[in-house]
């Protein structure tokens, strides 16, 4: 007693006697963090451990736990963590009357649950993770001996992707209009066939650490080697690879993948991997929110959080109560989802993304069925209107000018979700019933051909409403069983089950090819295209268990399901570079093609990975649908149109398939999803690619407004191959 009297009190309230303290600050109201102390230990002397085990309590060290947690999310108010102390073990002076003893759980639930009515809900989340990130961390050594195996492709034994690359020292600079710098860093390097403008992106971008700052990394050699040596680590301690080559080969493989610009991954891998011991990796989130005002405003909460780590969410508003329908025991009407738009808009508006220059992203869906429909519709195109009307009196009406941060809803992408029903209903022109949410009963009837025409009116106005097709969507859904997909992430190429993650990479179309021997033209490189996908998807899958995630329902959806996403990039410069119209049936079936080989070699080890590790944790509930989507795509494979798709990859196509499919039957696959086809904005850029995600070229020669200021200049390096490739001559 005498011990933790004078050693741990006094620790936590160095400054103060607590003797004195209680006696002085018990006529208070207040209570302190040293009172409660001292009347805990009065009643409460020990802490159940595991094992029958008991210790003293170490006041000291729940108050630095509680500091520690407030550290790792980024609030450092030591005030603050003294007063939730006490709350803290003023609760425990409650609950324990001096005849129980608390286990360390007791203790934890208190603690968080203290967390959470202080409006700290992302410090409860962390501080409940700490225990098992503490026993990682402790266990955290290579074990070998059950995991995959992998073989040299790109790079070279005893020879360091690095080394076989030649560097160079540049300065990244970004100019505005009036040709002034808005950002600049002196002497970077950079790999010499890197362009400037993939220099200054991913400077200003990537690079971690402030300018002037000992911790500012100045080199591409630093940016990289953080996120590929920090993940082939964690997947050395996680038992990904059979032996210690295994991993030194995939390590070696992934940076030159990535130092060669061959693929990248999400931005927040970028800005998080290598930095925080817990990062966010995923860009894409899917949250549900429920119709009661907490559930509302702990979305609006996420939302912010997810936006500061980088990444994007979106959500189905569809459960919230129309406006046409009453609150609880009350005769007045609900605000409805359109209301609550608002407010999730303006704090979207206020984030700066990643901690950087990004706005943040989001998306938001109703469905058809919603009585609020209508108004969901038109509502983003009733704003642009009144960006026109402060434009035509002199506002300025650029993407950060006061005509457009003035109005609502210019933070968000909105979709309508339409079944096959009322597409269906559309064509027949007939009426279209909407269903109060509260009740289930009809509420407001419309024509369905009104609200479809008034989808394309308001879409062609201002880019909103899209349309998601929520049948389709969930016949190809490979976890039926564990729920409808409801919704979508920002871009809508992420779709899953409400509160999940996803973590994306793509790979840069234009770096997997190879010159032909007889023709001497380039020919897409089946199977260098694999060999990255491979890598690529195995360091994706070993980030889920690594990462953070914003609340428990994602975080245990992601570790259940392991969705991922992978992707590519740069299509339209390689159908250009094949002289092959975008739009064209030629060039439809080449990406087709392409697709089809990533996603089938991404399922297949997915579940070479699975016969190591398992499959996904809900794959036996779901096998079944599991097994239906990849034979679904097995046949689309089979039955796409051969016209403009090189021979070998179309032979290759159909054989990964087939051993996917049987591989999967035997062992399950890792990941409930596997691809996707994302936008790539800035990791396009990084990569040095003509063209982003799937998209044709939008001009030649292209300068990009940069959020946060700044412009850089694109210069498609595509068009003479083109010419080449349709026969012109050099002097044509």
């Amino acid at each position: 007693f005498d011990r933790i009297k004078n050693l741990e009190i006094k620790k936590v309230m160095p400054e103060k006697n607590p003797v004195t303290t209680a006696k002085v600050e018990a006529k208070t109201a207040k209570e302190t963090t040293s009172d409660a102390v001292w009347q805990f230990i009065t009643s409460l002397k020990s802490v159940a451990k595991r094992g029958d085990k008991t210790e003293d309590f170490n006041a000291e060290k729940l108050h630095n736990s509680i500091v520690r947690s407030m550290y790792e999310t980024g609030m450092k108010d030591p005030e603050k963590a003294e007063i939730i102390t006490g709350q803290v073990i003023s609760r425990l002076n409650r609950i324990y009357d001096g005849h129980t003893t608390p286990t360390t759980a007791d203790i934890r639930e208190v603690v968080s649950s203290t967390l959470v009515d202080n409006n700290l809900i992302h410090i409860s989340k962390q501080y409940i993770d700490h225990r098992q990130r503490s026993r990682e961390d402790t266990a955290d050594e290579p074990t070998y001996g059950n995991g995959v195996t992998f073989s040299r492709f790109f790079s070279q034994d005893n020879l360091h992707p690095f080394d076989a690359l030649e560097w160079e020292k540049r300065d990244a600079r970004i100019t505005n209009e009036k040709n002034e710098v808005v950002f600049e860093q002196i002497g970077v390097e950079i790999p010499k066939s890197w362009s400037q403008t993939s220099t200054n992106i991913v400077v200003s971008k990537y690079f971690r650490g402030q300018i002037g700052k000992d911790d500012r990394e100045y080199s591409v050699k630093q940016m990289i080697g953080r996120v590929s040596s920090t993940i082939s680590s964690w997947g050395r301690n996680d038992g990904y690879f059979q032996t210690q080559d295994d991993a030194k080969i995939f390590e070696e493989e992934l940076t030159h993948i990535l130092v060669n610009q061959m693929a990248a991954f999400n931005s927040p891998v970028w800005f998080n991997v290598g930095i925080n011991p817990r990062p966010q990796c995923s860009a894409c989130f899917i949250n549900s929110v429920n119709d009661d005002m907490r559930s509302i405003m702990h979305l609006a909460a996420t939302e912010t959080m997810l936006f500061k780590g980088g990444s994007g969410t979106g959500s189905n508003l569809s459960t919230l109560r129309s406006s046409k329908e009453f609150l609880g025991g009350s005769n007045g009407r609900s605000s409805g989802p359109v209301s609550f738009m608002k407010g999730f808009d303006a704090f979207a508006g206020v984030i700066k993304s990643g901690g950087k220059t990004r706005r943040a992203a989001k998306m938001v869906v109703l469905n058809i069925d919603h009585p609020d429909i209508d108004e969901f519709i038109t509502c983003k195109a009733e704003e642009e209107k009144k960006a026109w009307s402060l434009m035509d009196a002199g506002y300025d009406g650029s993407i950060d000018g006061p005509a457009y941060s003035s109005i609502f809803f210019q933070n968000a992408n909105n979709s309508v979700r339409v079944t096959d029903d009322f597409m269906n209903a559309v064509e027949k022109d007939q009426d279209w019933q909407t269903y109060e949410v509260t009740t289930g009963e009809p509420s407001v009837k419309y024509k369905a051909k009104d609200l479809f025409n008034k989808i394309n009116e308001s879409s062609w106005q201002c880019g909103d409403p899209g349309v998601q097709y929520d049948t389709t969507t969930n016949r190809w859904h490979t976890c039926k069983e564990s729920g409808r997909i409801n919704a979508s992430n920002p871009c809508s190429e992420y779709m899953f089950l409400d509160d999940s993650a996803c973590n994306l990479s793509s790979l840069n179309l234009m770096k997997f090819r190879k010159k032909d021997e007889i023709t001497g033209e380039m020919e897409f490189d089946v199977k260098a295209f694999k060999k990255a996908a491979e890598v690529m998807i195995t360091a994706m899958e070993i980030v889920i268990d690594r990462s953070s995630y914003p609340t428990p329902a994602i975080e245990q959806n992601s570790h259940l399901f392991r969705a991922l996403g992978i992707g590519y990039a740069n299509l339209g410069a390689l159908l250009m570079s094949r002289g092959l119209a975008y739009d064209s049936e030629e060039g439809r079936n080449l990406a087709g093609a392409i697709t089809s080989l990533m996603t089938a070699h991404s399922y297949l080890q997915s579940a070479r990975i699975a016969k190591r590790k398992d499959p996904f944790a809900t794959y036996e509930k779901n096998s079944e649908s599991v097994i239906d989507v990849l034979k679904m795509h097995q046949k689309e494979a089979k039955d796409l149109d051969k016209n403009g798709v090189p021979e070998d990859l179309l032979l290759e196509m159909l054989a990964t398939w087939d051993k996917a499919v049987d591989k999967a039957e035997v062992h399950g696959v890792r990941n409930a999803q596997i691809s996707l086809l994302a936008p790539t904005g800035t990791i396009a850029f990084l990569m040095d690619c003509d063209t982003t995600g799937i998209e044709p070229d939008i001009a030649l020669v292209k300068y990009k407004w940069l959020v946060g200021g700044g412009m850089v200049k694109i210069v498609n390096q595509s068009v003479g191959e083109a010419l080449s490739r349709l026969e012109y001559s050099k002097e044509q």
